[in-house]
């Protein structure tokens, strides 16, 4: 009982069970996530309160039949009009968080082309470095890809996908969008705090999709910048467009459903 008083529990009770949030776009989806939740209980409490009323107060007291009642117009208004005002005040808030969200800068710091394969992810940074246009980094199964992003400054990323659906989640930025094959989605945050983040395909997607992982390393500016100078020393320039055949294991030349 005691270790549940603990800072950490009571923050993470305050957040209704998310993690810290990581980016700018935190705090306006935990705002709706937490302002749903309130409603919810509002609403259910209500509900539970009218049946607890309705099962005590009318309950059978002797053989005789009760009160017939045709309609109650007042009850009837009620019942309609309430599920209406309760379905536009949470519309409200979820168009008016959600343009928040979702919202996109006419220039953002960086763009980030991630590509989602079966299975692993590729990062496509779009910056200049040393005179060439754009550097790459890979996973596979065994060695996990890293995303690395600046503190403080805004990423724009474009998702694309090679051959089936995938999702891009990062829990501690509170975005989570799909990766679909033939259209590029896209999203744009600033991630506000330095550290390790943990990220994964929220998508089945095929055999391994359990460990279609990767990890998110928010670092300095300076530090960004060093190690996209490390990918372009490497000769990971240009673009990379991810595994080709759908049936590929990257890193590993099986196919699907081999051993």
């Amino acid at each position: 009982m005691l270790t549940g008083c603990s800072s950490e529990t009571t923050e993470q009770w305050k957040r209704l069970g998310l993690p810290p949030g990581a980016s700018d776009r935190t705090e306006a989806m935990k705002s709706l996530w937490i302002g749903a939740w309130i409603a919810a209980l509002i609403i259910g409490v209500l509900t539970w309160g009218l049946i607890l009323y309705a099962s005590v107060r009318y309950r059978r007291r002797n053989e005789d039949a009760p009160r017939q009642t045709r309609y109650n117009l007042p009850l009837e208004v009620l019942y309609t009009l309430a599920p209406f005002a309760i379905i536009g005040v949470l519309f409200f808030y979820t168009v008016e968080h959600g343009n928040k969200i979702t919202h996109m800068s006419d220039n953002p710091s960086h763009t980030i082309n991630v590509v989602g394969q079966q299975w692993q992810w590729t990062f496509n940074y779009k910056d200049t470095v040393d005179g060439q246009e754009g550097v790459w980094e890979t996973g596979t199964l065994d060695n996990p890809a890293t995303l690395w992003l600046p503190v403080n400054e805004s990423v724009h990323f474009d998702l694309t996908s090679p051959d089936v659906i995938h999702s891009f989640w990062v829990p501690a930025f509170y975005f989570k969008l799909d990766v679909i094959p033939g259209r590029t989605n896209k999203l744009e945050l600033t991630p506000t705090k330095t550290g390790t983040f943990a990220g994964k395909c929220a998508e089945l997607c095929g055999l391994y999709h359990s460990r279609m992982i990767f990890t998110v390393k928010v670092v300095t500016a300076d530090e960004y910048q060093a190690h996209l100078k490390e990918l372009a020393a490497k000769g990971q320039t240009g673009a990379a467009t991810g595994g080709q055949d759908a049936t590929t294991i990257p890193g590993h030349g099986e196919q699907e459903g081999e051993k």
